[in-house]
């Protein structure tokens, strides 16, 4: 079927009309779908506008602004470090050879040598504790030293007089004076430490004075024993935070500028890694140095190491093995120090601590510390198992002499 042709005049008002209306449908649809678009422009953020997301200061960027925290930390602590040099005479002996009667016969006295000095400089770190002038600082930086000069960050220098040295958990007090005007170093406790708390470094490391490092607490109690220095009795706390030799002795401070701990020990097979003595240990340990001039610390007189059921059988399945063990959990003593308070209650080789007054004894460094905590001349009910048999010894603490 076909519609007849319209003429050419209405087809072309038609398609005039058709534009129209589609224009101003286009129209009203487009305001209706895109309103924002006709809204004015977002105005910068003013002090009575709130500022957006994307313009706040994130923490991160705060912790290491021009005024960050270590900033803060450093600056209250800072002057109260000090830098502390020793020097020290050692005497050299002359040649047996040149000694012997026999070369003297020949060759007479001419040839007779004085016996040689050499002096020995070391380099440590220290901070102050109170306005009377008394420095905490490592043991090992002040043994046996001759002279021990004490120099301020402000340049002041003094000589230090060493008040006490207790070897066994590396502390000394040494004793300046000049008068009250002091820094001191506020302290912190030990106690409250976490891991993953902010850990600062601060000393003299390698003879750069004033240097901070900043890492974190990457542990707690670890043991000396653990660290590989058998002679100590502590529990340090590990942080990443940079420590090198001439560090000894210098605080450890936390994110609030107080003092957590005192930096004593790198491992020379580790990156990264150091140790430094919980400062509430050193808190007590420097009040009985200051007025004693050293600590007296009660032991037993054994060389020990911990046991497991695992272990044990590991060891009692070995051909070669020279004792059988109990494959319990306890203490091992793997050596009796002779005329010791363990040697003169009967301990021997292979016996297996399990308790102490009561208490169940699993580890070495448990061992440890409730010996350092009892009292000198004190009698401890000691359990151990000896093959297929239980003993309970009495053993009474004697003073240790001897760090090593």
């Amino acid at each position: 079927m076909r519609f007849p042709k319209l003429p050419r005049s209405i087809r072309q008002l038609s398609s005039h009309v058709l534009a129209i209306i589609l224009g101003v449908v286009l129209t009203f649809t487009t305001l209706r779908v895109l309103p924002s678009q006709a809204e004015p422009a977002p105005k910068p953020a003013t002090a009575n506008t709130p500022e957006l997301l994307a313009q706040r200061q994130s923490p991160t960027s705060a912790a290491i602004g021009s005024s960050s925290f270590v900033t803060a930390a450093v600056n209250r602590v800072g002057p109260a470090v000090v830098r502390i040099d020793t020097e020290r005479t050692i005497t050299r002996r002359n040649d047996p050879f040149m000694e012997d009667p026999f070369f003297r016969q020949f060759f007479g006295d001419s040839f007779q040598q004085q016996p040689s000095r050499e002096q020995l400089r070391g380099l440590g770190s220290g901070f102050i504790l109170d306005k009377s002038g008394l420095v905490l600082t490592n043991a090992h930086v002040v043994d046996k030293a001759d002279r021990v000069t004490v120099r301020l960050k402000d340049g002041r220098t003094f000589d230090g007089k060493v008040q006490g040295i207790d070897e066994v958990t590396d502390l000394a007090v040494v004793k300046i004076n000049a008068g009250n005007d002091l820094p001191v170093a506020p302290l912190g406790s030990s106690s409250n430490v976490q891991v993953g708390d902010w850990a600062i470094a601060v000393g003299n490391p390698l003879g750069f004075d004033n240097t901070v490092t900043l890492g974190i607490v990457s542990t707690l109690k670890r043991s000396s024993a653990q660290v590989g220095i058998t002679d100590k009795r502590l529990d340090f706390i590990q942080t990443d935070a940079a420590i090198n030799p001439g560090n000894s002795g210098g605080p450890l401070l936390n994110g609030a500028g107080e003092v957590i701990g005192i930096n004593t020990a790198i491992r020379a097979d580790a990156m990264g890694i150091g140790f430094a003595i919980p400062i509430d240990k050193a808190k007590a340990i420097a009040a009985q140095l200051q007025r004693e001039g050293k600590v007296a610390h009660p032991y037993l007189g054994v060389q020990m190491v911990s046991l497991t059921p695992q272990l044990a059988k590991q060891n009692n399945t070995d051909p070669n093995s020279p004792i059988q063990i109990p494959e319990v959990n306890g203490v091992l003593v793997m050596r009796v120090v002779p005329n010791s308070p363990a040697a003169s209650a009967g301990i021997r080789r292979g016996d297996v601590i399990v308790q102490v007054d009561g208490q169940a004894i699993t580890t070495a460094e448990q061992l440890q510390n409730f010996v350092e905590n009892s009292r000198l001349g004190q009698v401890l009910q000691v359990k151990v198992q000896r093959g297929n048999q239980t003993q309970q010894l009495s053993v009474r603490t004697a003073e240790l002499q001897n760090a090593s």
